[in-house]
């Protein structure tokens, strides 16, 4: 009997046929197979945008962040403006476990004309493992217009700022003078960051 390290890796040609299978056990498998193929990284972009079934959805993530690129990210990220909101938020937690690919796409994410692509944005990067994400969020505070994503860059600095960016948020605070719910806010991510 083989043992897992012997196990021989399926045929691309295969696998990519299995992901269209009409049984999520086959897809499912196919999805996981595909681990083993860097080349997959963009048909496994392609399924996970049909595709239905969530434990399918989870083994081609868990496949993604594995062969993940700047090209599988940009993908993923696409995914930011999905009216799917169980697909949208794997998007999110699967770009989170890829710093490296999602880093250079992050400032347009950013920059994006839609708040809430910039929301989830600055989500990402509060969870990214990335030694500029708290400059990155220190500029959202600094220069983004919209409360709503100020205050998520708040919550994500309230985790991972460190003592530089106390000026920023005492900055925000003045700009958001007498909005009780961004002082709160705060002054909570103030007092955990010098706690720290």
């Amino acid at each position: 009997m083989l043992t897992t390290a012997e196990t021989p890796v399926r045929d691309l040609a295969a696998l990519l046929d299995d992901l269209s299978a009409a049984e999520p056990s086959v897809r499912r498998a196919a999805a996981r197979d595909l681990a083993a193929h860097p080349e997959a990284a963009m048909p496994a972009c392609d399924r996970l945008e049909i595709e239905a079934s969530p434990s399918v959805r989870a083994v081609l993530l868990t496949t993604l962040i594995h062969l993940q690129s700047p090209a599988v990210a940009v993908r993923l990220a696409a995914h930011l403006r999905s009216e799917d909101v169980p697909l949208r938020n794997a998007a999110i937690e699967a770009l989170q476990e890829m710093p490296d690919a999602i880093a250079p796409h992050l400032q347009d994410l950013l920059a994006d004309e839609d708040s809430d692509v910039r929301i989830f944005a600055v989500n990402i990067l509060g969870a990214l493992r990335h030694a500029q994400a708290p400059e990155w969020l220190a500029e959202v505070v600094r220069s983004d217009p919209h409360i709503n994503v100020c205050a998520a860059a708040v919550d994500a600095l309230a985790e991972i700022g460190s003592l530089e960016t106390l000026i920023d948020l005492e900055n925000l605070r003045r700009r958001y003078d007498g909005n009780a719910f961004m002082e709160f806010a705060i002054d909570a991510a103030m007092r955990r960051i010098e706690g720290q």
